[in-house]
């Protein structure tokens, strides 16, 4: 009988587990909703290693076809402290229905964030005194030599780990 009861409920709790697993990993990774003020202080952020900041929207079709790049160099370049950074311009009010759909549907792996500011005209030139504002735009900053370069362009194929091991 004991045995009849362990087999009864191991029946009952096997969906249970499954549920859960299946609720922890199909959920995509978490979007943090920040201000300038903290990215601000992400870039000059010391931490020895290279950030890899590409600014980016659901709605720019050039973002959109190249953030496969910036992919890419989250994989290629993980074991070299490369830090890739995707800092979403999309509205707040989308982060549900736009830019964590659009991060699932494409197994996002790099860090993404919905930078939420609606007056770009009082932080682009924090970033980047050349940046007109436009994107997508990338910023790379080497904090452990001070390095700055800032591309308001879409990168190609085969562009980015170029740029990024100069």
């Amino acid at each position: 009988m004991h045995s009849t009861v362990d087999n009864t409920m191991l029946r009952k709790l096997i969906p249970v587990f499954l549920l859960v697993f299946i609720q922890t990993t199909s959920h995509g990774q978490a979007i943090e909703v920040i201000k300038f003020p903290q990215l601000e202080e992400i870039i000059n952020s010391d931490n020895g290693g290279v950030k890899v900041i590409n600014f980016w929207a659901t709605w720019c079709k050039p973002c959109v076809e190249e953030i496969q790049y910036f992919e890419q160099a989250q994989a290629q370049f993980k074991s070299k402290d490369v830090t890739v950074i995707l800092v979403s311009f999309d509205f707040v009010q989308d982060l549900d229905k736009k830019v964590k759909r659009f991060v699932e549907k494409r197994g996002l792996k790099s860090q993404v964030l919905l930078l939420d500011e609606t007056d770009y005209n009082s932080f682009i030139d924090k970033v980047s005194p050349s940046w007109s504002g436009a994107i997508p735009a990338t910023l790379i900053v080497d904090s452990s030599t001070g390095r700055k370069e800032f591309y308001e362009k879409t990168f190609k194929e085969g562009e980015l780990p170029a740029v990024i091991e100069k």
